[in-house]
């Protein structure tokens, strides 16, 4: 098992960056666009616990997957999971938590996973998965910040 773990503060307040968060076509946004992420089943406009999403991403080197999420343990204004049911991974768990601190809100991500295929799944963590993740995550960063920041 895997732990992936970023923070990040914004320049926001807790009620804009939770209003962004809580809109499951907002992952669109903030996901690399050579991973051709496509939303393929209909979502509300605000995530509630049981939530299921399906989607499409093109993983390089592996093609082009179906996901299935679902969101769950909604705390509002402060956390939400989404939880992998079907996908590439053979496990993943993304615990998501915005803190407000001052005049900025700190969000924090740990993602808990197990890449498939067993020991190869560990090399291709080494060599592809690690890095990969990396990158979304930095692309990440920089697209909540220039979405939420205020100032």
């Amino acid at each position: 098992m895997y732990i992936l773990e970023r923070e990040q503060q914004v320049s926001t307040s807790l009620d804009k960056a939770w209003h962004f968060l809580q809109n499951p076509a907002n992952l669109n946004r903030i996901t690399p666009p050579d991973l051709r992420f496509q939303i393929v089943s209909d979502t509300p406009d605000i995530m509630y616990n049981g939530l299921i999403v399906e989607y499409r991403v093109s993983i390089p080197f592996m093609g082009t997957h179906g996901w299935v999420t679902e969101i769950k343990h909604i705390r509002e204004h402060h956390s939400f999971v989404d939880e992998q049911r079907l996908g590439p991974y053979r496990f993943w768990y993304h615990y998501h938590e915005i803190q407000q601190q001052g005049d900025h809100v700190l969000l924090l991500d740990r993602v808990h996973y197990q890449p498939p295929f067993g020991p190869l799944g560990t090399v291709l963590h080494w060599v592809h998965i690690e890095k990969t993740l990396n990158r979304i995550f930095d692309y990440r960063r920089q697209q909540l910040a220039d979405v939420l920041s205020t100032g």
